[in-house]
C-alpha cells in the first residue's frame, strides 16, 4: 500500500514496505529509533512497515544528535549499506502541530527494573549452567546488569 501525503514544502510518499520505496526510487520511510549509542555514533531504526531494522550513523542525520533517543519517530531514506539497510537523510518526523512525534511505548520492548533483570538473569544462569558458583553468578550478573543499563534495557 502506498499513500501520498503533504508535508511542509515537499510531497511525502509513504509505503508500508521498504522494498516498495526502493523500487519506486523514493526511499523516504518513517520509523522509530530503537537504539542509539552516542559514544559510538550509531544505532538502529525500526521501520514502521515492520521490515528489517535499519542502521543509523550520526553522519547521516539532518538533526542534532542530542535529539536522538529511543522511541523518537524519524523519517529517512534507505540505502544499501555494506552490511544491510542503512538510513540516510535522517530527520525528525513532526505531527500536524509541528512537534516531534514520539513512539507509543507499547510498540517498543518493556524496560525491566534492575531487580527484575537480575532475578531473571540469575534464574537463567542457574538453569543453563548449574555448576556455576555463587561468586561466578554474581560476577556475570553484575556485568550483564551494567551492560543492560548502558543500553537502556533496564531502569536506573
Amino acid at each position: 500500500m502506498v499513500a501520498l501525503g503533504r508535508r511542509g514544502d515537499y510531497d511525502l510518499l509513504r509505503s508500508t514496505d521498504v522494498g516498495v520505496s526502493r523500487l519506486l526510487g523514493v526511499g523516504m520511510v518513517a520509523g522509530r529509533v530503537v537504539r542509539f549509542d552516542s559514544q559510538r555514533g550509531y544505532g538502529f531504526i525500526a521501520p514502521d512497515d515492520g521490515g528489517e531494522d535499519v542502521f543509523l550513523h550520526v553522519n547521516d542525520m539532518l538533526m542534532p544528535e542530542s535529539q536522538v533517543r529511543r522511541g523518537i519517530v524519524v523519517e529517512f531514506e534507505v540505502e544499501d549499506g555494506e552490511r544491510g539497510p542503512k538510513a540516510s537523510g535522517v530527520r525528525l518526523a513532526r505531527g500536524a502541530d509541528g512537534k516531534p512525534l514520539v513512539a507509543d511505548d507499547d510498540v517498543l520492548c518493556d524496560v525491566l527494573s534492575t531487580e527484575e533483570f537480575t532475578r531473571d538473569v540469575t534464574e537463567s544462569l542457574l538453569t543453563a549452567a548449574p555448576s556455576l558458583t555463587a561468586e561466578q553468578i554474581l560476577q556475570v550478573r553484575s556485568g550483564l546488569a551494567q551492560f543492560a543499563k548502558n543500553h537502556g534495557w533496564v531502569e536506573g
